[in-house]
């Protein structure tokens, strides 16, 4: 990637976005009394929500590294470990780029051609993005009642007047530029660069078929089920951090862990702003104010950042030894 003027406006604009949600979210709450709650919070289950988070980055390394191995590419765990957290690290400064990163640490330290590798990432995503849709058609599903004022009166109705601003020639005139911008790319791309496209689509095309290859698909599925059950535990072990949440269960855990995964979807850095205030909204539906939602979603945010700081920065010396001595 090329860090140029127009790369470092987008992302100062992505995290200042973050940083003005964050703002909204916090703008009028009594701060004294929420940061007393953080002081107050019992941080053993703080560190136990943490090390819940850790074991569902080991389950994606590992995951991960079966992707790899069906595709013949006999990778090491920690390589890959050590690239998943790297890819955190990467993305509490640019969102999305975590991606490209830890699959860059994998071409440099096991000399996986850079396309294969994001094809598996792609591929496990895609099982990511399917569960995060599963689980959120069972939370409207076995908890229609609670939900449904919420997706309705602050999510549904807010889209259908900020569209309805905007005019339907307008969206479809976006629409047809969009589709026109990226024909005109790709026939650009393919007269200028067809042989080097044809390598990249190779590897992509490799990379895809990680999962039709692989020999234990049910070992897949259950790393994949593990990772978002130890996201949920981490929710549960969390919600005993603070007096405010104690009281809440697994129903609550479930939509703030459904409400998360679409606010981490967000491109800004680390989910910043975006994850507090959906937390918050989601405990609200459970009798929790959102002062204290606020609360709770800083302390399970913090720790996540303070971790993926912290790993982060281990794995990444790491790395760059291996890579030194490579060189």
């Amino acid at each position: 990637m090329t860090f140029d003027l127009k790369t470092a406006l987008k992302y100062i604009i992505l995290f200042l976005i973050g940083m003005g949600v964050l703002y909204l979210a916090f703008r009028g709450q009594d701060l004294a009394r929420i940061g007393l709650e953080i002081k107050k919070a019992n941080y053993f289950w703080v560190v136990t929500s943490a090390i819940s988070v850790l074991i569902a980055h080991v389950l994606r390394a590992l995951r991960w590294q079966m992707l790899y191995k069906s595709i013949h590419y006999n990778v090491r765990f920690w390589n890959t470990y050590h690239a998943v957290i790297i890819g955190y690290l990467a993305n509490l400064a640019l969102p999305r780029f975590g991606e490209i990163g830890r699959c860059s640490v994998m071409q440099k330290v096991e000399i996986v051609p850079m396309f294969a590798s994001v094809g598996t990432v792609i591929t496990e995503r895609l099982f990511d993005v399917l569960v995060l849709l599963l689980t959120a058609a069972a939370m409207v599903m076995f908890q229609y009642d609670l939900v449904s004022g919420f997706l309705h009166d602050t999510i549904y109705l807010n889209l259908f007047y900020k569209i309805s601003n905007i005019g339907l020639l307008w969206l479809i005139g976006i629409a047809v530029l969009l589709v026109g911008i990226i024909f005109i790319c790709i026939y650009f791309l393919r007269q200028k660069f067809s042989k080097k496209l044809l390598r990249v689509f190779v590897n992509l095309r490799q990379g895809f078929g990680s999962y039709r290859k692989l020999k234990q698909k049910g070992l897949f599925l259950v790393y994949t089920l593990g990772i978002w059950t130890f996201y949920l535990l981490s929710m549960c072990f969390a919600f005993s951090a603070i007096p405010s949440t104690s009281g809440l269960h697994f129903d609550a855990a479930f939509t703030a862990v459904v409400f998360s995964g679409f606010a981490m979807a967000a491109p800004v850095q680390g989910g910043i702003g975006v994850f507090h205030w959906v937390v918050a909204q989601a405990l609200i539906l459970y009798g929790v104010s959102f002062k204290d939602g606020l609360a709770y979603a800083t302390i399970i945010h913090s720790s996540q950042v303070l971790l993926i700081l912290f790993l982060g920065s281990i794995s990444l010396l790491i790395v760059l030894s291996k890579e030194a001595k490579i060189k």
